[in-house]
């Protein structure tokens, strides 16, 4: 019975060691690399996932493409949103709490001046009297206000950019915020304080 009982102790212990001897053997062949093999992928589907083209086709999506829009209200990082509206309100209160933090000097006036001439000087003309091409060939057939008048040189700087952001409350003037980055406009409202017909 003694003899009995030693046999399956050590028919359990030789089971175990064999278990854990097999195990360890296991572990070290599956850990095993050189240079001519990546070694098992355990995990295909997560070690080879499947790379889609931009825009090709894909079956994961419910539209069927690779490239999906972002989610709605997805803000980049880099910018922050607007916090005003286009009412009169939001545009006086623009014109209390936005700061212009650039100073004129002669490389800021030239961006500004550069981005004018991209973005106004079709309207509001090189000397921003309200006589560029559009208004002078009858394209345009509203006026815009002078920039060189004392009205708009009169107005806070962020006003001035407000306008420019979304657009004059008549809707003369159109929203250039999505055209133009916040720097830029800075520097045009800075051109246009500073540097304009001088």
């Amino acid at each position: 019975m003694k003899k009995q009982v030693k046999m399956r102790k050590f028919d359990r212990i030789k089971t175990l060691s064999l278990s854990v001897l097999l195990l360890c053997s296991l572990v070290f062949w599956s850990c095993k690399r050189d240079n001519n093999s990546t070694g098992y992928a355990y995990f295909p589907d997560m070690a080879y996932s499947n790379a889609y083209e931009t825009y090709s086709p894909n079956p994961n999506f419910v539209d069927g493409k690779t490239m999906q829009p972002p989610v709605p209200g997805t803000v980049s990082r880099e910018m922050i949103p607007y916090q005003f509206t286009r009412s009169f309100d939001d545009q006086q209160r623009a014109g209390r709490e936005l700061v212009n933090l650039y100073q004129p000097t002669a490389d800021i006036l030239e961006r500004g001046k550069e981005q004018y001439n991209i973005f106004c000087v079709s309207c509001h003309g090189a000397s921003g009297k309200g006589d560029g091409h559009l208004v002078t060939s009858k394209l345009f057939t509203a006026i815009p206000i002078s920039l060189a008048s004392e009205y708009v040189q009169a107005k806070p700087d962020g006003e001035i950019y407000h306008v420019i952001t979304l657009g004059s409350l008549s809707g003369l003037m159109g929203a250039h915020g999505s055209q133009i980055k916040p720097e830029d406009r800075w520097k045009i409202v800075t051109y246009v304080k500073n540097g304009l017909g001088k």
